[in-house]
This record gives structure tokens, sequence and C-alpha cells, in this order.
């Protein structure tokens, strides 16, 4: 029979149809279910019989990835403005950020939550902030779900998913998502990146770190830098250069295997750490002063079409001072600060260029999808009216004198600065936008740039996305990237659904529109949009934490149309009432149903609410024992030695009188508390921001076992009076201190610790750790 006959060549096309079918169908048999995960060992396909030589056998694995899954690096910038980075328009030269743009697409309407922590949460989640604990940050929690910072169970990260679905997890840097109160050697450590779904973290457990001196884990471990200060150790090329080495190896071992690469520098949150090498370029730059800074910016935005043609570039408030107003010291002051911060940001640019070079060199560089998100939040209004060398001093309320900043700024960037730019230059930062990080009513809180490459799939554009979209999409458009679906269940737990959609159709569609309503809310500064309309009640000050305005019903609403209104310079209130009153009854809905409420306006107020003791802790208990090596405890899970009274007993033993070295410590270069032996004498120092009170033996300890007691009496009243301090030796007491202030709210982003100063120092007297010499059998801590 020929194969020319029509009839067997029906035949042959039902019997190849019948096959292909039948080879789909078995595809599908062995094909995983990942819905739920973990998944199962992949099926065993072999036989089993009586014996080895009557069987078959056949290996089972983990699941792999999806076929053609790309590698994931997904960046994050902290506190960074829309208008900051040349990419977008802004002076500050940002040439690898130019280089990404150029090979992939920008986003002009991407979201933030205003302040770092919920961003995170809503990031690596797909979940807004509220619904994963998350509604601000964990130095600020309080006892309500919404608010705790305890990341539940049902809202799994993208690494706990990827991880289960064949990709290697890796976490490089910030985490402001772990209690802190979690965050010692007794854990729990389910909240900690490595309980999070990734396999790997090397970073720091805290809003920020010192980049000289930083609080840095490996995994849930502890460890020190292996530079100094005087070595030119810097955080951001640390942890550059330890994710480039982890890339490298690990696809040199399974080249096929993805990775998902979730990249968060300190920067450019404060403190502004850079060396002078960097800064220097920038003298002068910025003399124009921040109207001027925004006029630039915002005509640099409509050349290069970041923002449309008829944007209106928003007035100056009455909260920004005029620049010609100002006087020479201020002027000068102002500059230098912002100049130091120019300078952290061309270094950190450097440094993820660094990154981004390594990436271009793996074999399957192609298919590596880069997601650029500059910042977590607007530029940050933090540094206070004048700037400051000292941020922990102005986030527990208090304000910085400029005529101190200006006697110092020899230590601008330094190991002994902590500094930030004044108010001033957060407003210009966010060209063309109002506002500033943590006021999330408006855009200039939530509007940060976003840059996507991914060679394999995308073809660069010039043309900025215009789609409105926001940190929750994140999630589904990496799964849609991967071909992985969010699973119903991990680790036997329902999960809640993702509120982001993908946004992957904007890579080839330059007229996708994004998302049609998303809330925002920050220390109550909140709003809601809908369909290109925006309702906006502006209700807390950042630099000003001292202030909890209450009176949230009489918070002026305003209203925006954005498909018109780019920048939110047209409040429409007066004339739209209805329109306002619609979006007000919708803000209500959503925050009911996105666990919102309750509204609380406290700042450095909340800071002094006690938090949970360490899981384990006797929370009756108002003793606290420790013995050397109790280190890298973080603050909330320390003895509670601010606002009230304690006394210290240590118990040491040391064999020559020229012993040294710190018996406890606690915070740093900000602000903190030591006792120490300095050449065998007894030293207690508290640092009030930088405001040292010293008291010392006028001897040294004698050899053998000798008994080092201090007494901290407070005045009382409230937060942050004064106290008198006594430094015993055995039942002798060799000197005491009248203190008029303390330390009211934190001490900043070190920790407390026994028989060594990790991280920075307390005091400018000793190197740290400065390790104790000698032995402590015990640290005795009483609350009294």
């Amino acid at each position: 029979m020929s194969f020319r006959s029509p009839a067997v060549r029906v035949a042959f096309v039902v019997l190849l149809i019948g096959w292909l079918t039948a080879g789909e169908k078995r595809l599908k048999a062995t094909d995983p279910d990942r819905s739920k995960v973990p998944m199962r060992l992949t099926p065993f396909e072999g036989e089993i019989g009586k014996t080895y030589k009557d069987s078959v056998s056949d290996w089972q694995g983990p699941v792999a990835a999806p076929e053609g899954a790309p590698n994931v690096l997904l960046i994050l910038l902290d506190d960074v403005g829309f208008g900051q980075t040349s990419t977008f328009g802004g002076l500050i030269p940002t040439p690898n950020l130019d280089e990404l743009a150029s090979e992939g697409i920008k986003y002009n309407r991407f979201h933030t939550t205003a302040i770092c922590g919920p961003s995170r949460a809503a990031l690596l989640t797909g979940r807004n902030h509220h619904q994963c604990g998350n509604g601000f940050l964990m130095e600020w929690a309080t006892g309500f779900p919404n608010y705790s910072t305890m990341l539940p169970k049902n809202t799994s990260t993208i690494a706990e998913v990827l991880k289960h679905n064949g990709y290697n997890t890796w976490w490089y840097g910030k985490n402001h998502n772990t209690p802190d109160w979690e965050t010692t050697v007794a854990g729990p450590f389910d909240r900690w990146p490595t309980g999070m779904g990734f396999e790997y973290f090397y970073g720091f457990n805290a809003g920020e770190t010192h980049q000289y001196y930083p609080v840095v884990f490996e995994n849930t471990v502890p460890v020190e830098p292996n530079k100094t200060p005087d070595d030119r150790y810097h955080f951001m090329t640390d942890m550059t250069d330890r994710a480039i080495a982890r890339m490298k190896l690990a696809k040199s071992v399974a080249p096929e295997k993805p990775f998902f690469m979730y990249f968060a520098p300190g920067a450019m949150h404060a403190p502004h750490h850079v060396t002078a090498s960097w800064r220097d370029q920038f003298k002068g730059k910025f003399d124009m002063g921040w109207e001027k800074y925004r006029d630039q910016v915002f005509q640099n935005q409509l050349r290069m079409g970041i923002v449309p043609q008829g944007t209106q570039l928003t007035p100056r408030p009455e909260w920004v001072p005029e620049w010609e107003s100002l006087s020479e010291e201020q002027k000068n002051v102002y500059c230098a600060l912002f100049e130091n911060f120019a300078g952290y940001f061309a270094f950190t640019d450097h440094e993820i260029g660094r990154l981004l070079d390594a990436v271009k060199e793996l074999p399957d560089a192609e298919n590596t999808m880069v997601i650029y998100i500059v910042g977590d939040n607007g530029a940050s209004a933090e540094g206070g009216p004048d700037g400051t060398l000292n941020e922990i001093r102005n986030l527990n309320g208090l304000p910085t004198d400029l005529d101190e900043v200006a006697k110092h700024l020899d230590l601008l960037g330094g190991p002994e600065s902590e500094p930030h730019y004044p108010v001033g230059w957060a407003w210009a930062g966010n060209t063309p936008f109002q506002w500033v990080k943590q006021v999330a009513s408006h855009l200039g809180g939530t509007r940060n740039p976003m840059v996507v490459s991914w060679p394999a799939k995308i073809q660069p554009d010039e043309r900025s996305r215009d789609a409105f979209l926001h940190l929750v999409d994140v999630v589904p458009t990496i799964l849609e990237a991967a071909n992985v679906p969010m699973p119903k269940q991990v680790n036997g737990i329902t999960q809640l659904p993702l509120a982001g959609k993908s946004f992957v159709d904007s890579f080839d569609n330059a007229s996708y529109q994004g998302r049609q309503e998303q809330y925002f809310e920050i220390f109550t500064n909140r709003s809601i949009y809908a369909d290109g309309w925006k309702a906006n009640a502006q209700h807390t000050i950042p630099w000003r934490q001292d202030l909890a305005p209450g009176n949230w019903d009489q918070d002026r609403w305003e209203l925006y149309n954005l498909e018109s209104d780019f920048s939110e310079a047209n409040d429409l209130a007066a004339k739209m009432p209805q329109k306002l009153e619609e979006l007000q009854e919708l803000f209500n809905a959503v925050a009911e149903r996105n666990s919102v409420y309750p509204f609380d306006d406290r700042g450095a107020g909340r800071l002094a609410i006690p938090k949970p003791s360490v899981p384990g802790w006797d929370q009756e208990s108002k003793t606290y024992i420790y013995y050397a090596g109790a280190t890298r405890i973080a603050e909330p899970a320390a003895p509670p030695m601010k606002n009230q009274s304690w006394s210290l007993t240590a118990n040491i033993d040391v064999n020559e009188s020229t012993a040294e070295g710190v018996i406890m410590g606690f915070g740093g270069v900000a602000a903190g508390m030591v006792l120490y032996l300095k050449d065998g004498v007894p030293v207690f120092d508290y640092n009030f921001f930088e405001e040292h009170t010293f008291i010392q033996s006028d001897s040294p300890v004698p050899n053998g076992k000798s008994v080092i007691r201090v007494d901290f009496d407070y005045d009382g009243g409230g937060a942050g009076k004064g106290a008198t301090v006594r430094l015993s030796v055995g039942d002798q007491m060799v000197d005491s201190a009248v203190m008029s202030a303390t330390v009211g709210g934190r001490f900043g982003i070190d920790t407390f610790g026994i028989g060594a100063d990790t991280g920075q120092p307390v005091t400018k007297d000793y190197q740290p750790p400065f390790e104790f010499v000698g032995s402590i059998d015990k640290v005795v801590i009483e609350i009294r």
C-alpha cells in the first residue's frame, strides 16, 4: 500500500496525533504540581523487581525550575527621591543606572509605601504592607497584628516560592522585616531572611547600619568586618564583593540553575558615609540652591520624557525656606551635607555597576531579568531643617544645632559622623512632586523610579512606561516571568491572595495601564488612587517625631486627577466635593479590607513603648544575667536601661593591672553607654548624642577578682529626663556625675553586648571591638 494513498496518509496522521497526545499526557503526568510547596521529589520512573537484576533504577530529585526560567536580580535602593538620579533627570550622575536603562525600560509611575520596612514587606510578599503585619517599622511596633512587624505565615515571600521551584535564593544588605526582639541568638529564626525562603543572607537587621562599623550577620551568625575604616572598609563594597563571588560560584557549579538575588544596600539611607575623594567631586555643584536645583531637574525631566509635557512644577511649600533668605553659614552647611550625599550616591552607583558588570559575564546573562527599584520611598527629610551629623538624635525628637554641625564638618562622611542633609534638599530631590518620605499621602513620598532589563525578552525602549504600578505588582511579575504559579499553600498553610498584578505585558506594550486602585497610609498620612483620581490627606511631619497631632477628623483632604496632572499640582477638592467624598468612602472601605486601622500618629512616643521580650524570657523578671560573649543583642531585646533606674554589677578577674576591654557596651557613635577598663582603670561613659559624661576610678583594679558596680538613679517625670550615675569598685564609690538629660527613645543602630563593643564604638577612647582581657564571670543588671 502506497503512502501516497489518502487513506494511508489519514491513518498516519491519526496515529501521529495519538502518539503526540499520549506523549503530552505522559509529560503532564510527570509535570510537578506547583500549587503547593514544598513539592515531593520527582516521580520514580524505574522498575522495582525482586532483586536489582530484574529492576531498573531511576534517580529522584528536587523539582527543577521551569524551562527557560530567568535569573532574577532585584535591586532596591533606600531613601531616593524621584529627581535625584541622572537617569530620571536628577543632577547626581548615575552612569551605571543610565546604562541599565538604555538596555531596558524606565517606569515613571511606580509606587512605594513611603517608608522602608513596609515597602520591603510589600515588595517581597506581593501583599499590602498592613496585610503582612508591617504597617510601620519594627522600632515603632505596637501590639496590633497589622503593626507588630511579625510577618504572618500566610503571606510567604517570593523567595519561599522560588526556592521550592528550583531557584537559588540570596539576600544581601538591609533586612528591616524581622522584629528586633527576635534578632538574638535565641531566635526564633523563621522571620529572619533564612526563615523566609532565602538560602543565604549577608546583611544587617535594622533600618540602617553604620557603613564603616556595620552590625552584620551571615545567615544567623554575627560576623565582624575583616578590615577597619583605616583599611578603607565600607559595607557597600563588602556586600557587593560577596554577592558577585556567590553568584559566580553558583553558576560555575550549576550553570543551568537560576537564581533570585535580592540586593538591598543601606544606601541611600542615612548615615551617608563616604570618603572625601567621592564627596569632593561635587564641591560647589549645588551652590545654586534647592529652588534652582528643582528648576533644572524639571527641565531635564520634560526634555527626557520622564514627565509628560504639560506637567507643572509644584511650588515651594512654607516649610522649606527660600534659598536666598539663608545665611552664608546655612548655605555652606547645607551644601556640604548634600555634596556628601551625592558622593555617597555616586559611590553606590559605582558598586552596583560592578555587580551589573558581573551579571553580564554569566553564561546565561541574556536570560537575567534585572528589576532595579530606585528607592523604597521618596527622599528623606529626617535630617530636619538644618541637617545633622547625628541623625539618631533627630529620630529621638531632639533638634540639631546648626553651629554644632558647622563646627564639626571635618568629620562629615567619616566613621565618627552619622550625617543627613536638611529638609530642603529632600523636597528638591522629589522634583516635581510635593512632600517627602513618610508622607504617604503625596507622590513625593511614594513615587519612585524603576528600571527593568531582560535582554532575552525586553527590547530597549527610550519611552518611559507610565503604567500606574506598585511594589505589590513585582512578585506576580517575577512569577509570570519564571512560569511559576503563586502556590495556594506554602508549608501547609493556605496563602492570602496576592494584592498585585503582573506587569509583564508592559515589556512590549507601551500603553499598558497598570493598577486601577491602590491605597497608601503611613503615620496616618493617607491616600487613595482609583481610575486616575487620587485623594490625599497629609497628617504628620517627618522631622517632628515628637509631634502627634491627633484630630484626624480635621485633616484637609485634597483631590487630583493624575491623568492630566502628573505632579499633583492642581487640587480639585473645592471644585469636586462629591468626587472627593466618593474617594474618602473608598479609602475607608479599602482600609478596613487591608487592616489599616487603628490610626496611630505617634512618632518618637512609639519608640519608647515597651516591646515584647525575647521569646523565652520571663517578662515579670527585673534581673538580667549575662556572660562574656553575649553580644549583638538588639536594643528592644536588651535590658530596658532607659527612662528608669538600674544597677549593673560585673564580676571580673584580671591578671595584670593594665588589663583592658569592654565589660558592657550598649549603642554606638550616635548615643549609648559603655563600662570598660583602660590601662586597668574602670571607666563609665554615657554618650548623650555625642555629649559624653565620663566617670572613672583614680586607680586600676587590683589583680584577681573584683566587683565593679554602676548605679543609675533616674530622675523620673517622663522620657529622656536626667539621672545621677555612680561608679563603685568593691564597696567603695570611686566617682559620680549628674546628667541633665538622658536618651529617652533609642540609642540608634548598634547593639548591646558583654565582653566586647561590636559594631561602632560608643567612645573614641578605644577601637572596637576592644575585647575584654581577663575573664568576666557574669554581669547582672537589676532594673529598679
